[in-house]
């Protein structure tokens, strides 16, 4: 009775984190109403910094106290948190947040490529070269450069594109720098996680200036909310429902939440805010999973081995 009762509690987490990141965007998107790309950012830097410091409070946990697991940290929330957010909130100011979302999904395909270029055990096989080429082709399939050619603000919408992609580009030099920078810490997940947003919140608030933080704002109710979902439980309880779904059914098990994300973000788009959907962003995500899949080796067929006493084996063991 426990482990069906401790399943359905995993898959219900794992349903809510789909929810969050994948509602993120549309929050991301109304936030932009009253604040600038830099504000977005650093307000929910901080919020997911206070929530996770007081879940730090609550469970009693120590912050880290070594100098080099802080710098670790520092350089890792960059690409983790400060440069992706600002990047996705200033493309949400140009594009649907559902086509954001959509490309959220190729994070898996850009983390592949940078662990190959940066880690010397990752090695490029047959089945990632066809989900890489796959899924690179889905990417051109969603941004539609085609589209762009001779119509006028076109190209604003595309670099908002690469906006994304670079955005997941973050996101994939960020994973990869946490296997090498914090491999054998003795901090766990959660510890990890609420020192790399505060630090996150600190880099911010240096950077945001600079980006256009300081310009005025409008603080409407459907603004506040939304900071307070994306800071809160976007930022901060989806670190917790992330690592608990790890704990639980493993790191590639956990990582197909990304999958449902763009699900969730196109339709909370078309259903709140009325966006249109083009039949290239679809059709390309698919394609982009698909490339996932068959890289991570999902689609790729087992090889089967005979049992004992099969008339194979016997064969082989008879020579």
């Amino acid at each position: 009775m426990t482990q069906p009762r401790r399943v359905g509690s995993v898959g219900a987490q794992f349903v809510a984190l789909a929810l969050l990141w994948g509602a993120s965007f549309l929050f991301i998107k109304v936030s932009l109403d009253g604040l600038s790309p830099a504000q977005v950012m650093l307000g929910r830097l901080a919020l997911g910094g206070v929530f996770l410091a007081g879940v730090m409070a609550v469970t009693r946990r120590r912050w880290p106290r070594d100098a080099r697991t802080w710098g670790a940290l520092a350089v890792i929330s960059v690409f983790l948190c400060v440069a992706p957010f600002s990047l996705y909130a200033w493309a949400g100011e140009r594009i649907p947040s559902g086509l954001s979302s959509i490309y959220n999904a190729t994070t898996p395909i850009a983390a592949l490529l940078v662990s190959l270029v940066v880690l010397p055990d990752e090695r490029l096989t047959r089945a990632r070269t066809g989900g890489l080429v796959l899924a690179l082709f889905g990417v051109t399939v969603v941004a539609a450069p085609w589209s762009a050619l001779g119509a006028s603000g076109e190209g604003s919408f595309l670099l908002s594109q690469f906006a994304c992609l670079g955005a997941t580009l973050c996101y994939g030099i960020g994973f990869v720098l946490s296997r090498r920078l914090l491999r054998g810490t003795e901090q766990d997940t959660i510890t990890i996680a609420a020192s790399q947003i505060v630090l996150a919140t600190v880099i911010g608030l240096f950077v945001a200036p600079f980006i256009g933080g300081l310009e005025p704002v409008e603080i409407t109710p459907s603004v506040l909310s939304s900071m307070l979902v994306l800071g809160m439980a976007g930022t901060g309880l989806a670190y917790i429902l992330n690592t608990r779904v790890i704990a639980a059914w493993g790191a590639t098990t956990a990582a197909t939440v990304t999958y449902l994300t763009p699900i969730v973000g196109v339709v909370l788009g078309i259903a709140v805010l009325g966006e249109t959907i083009h039949w290239h962003e679809p059709a390309g995500a698919v394609l982009v999973i698909l490339g996932i899949l068959i890289s991570q080796g999902r689609l790729v067929p087992r090889r089967r081995h005979p049992a004992p006493g099969h008339p194979l084996r016997t064969e082989r063991v008879s020579r």
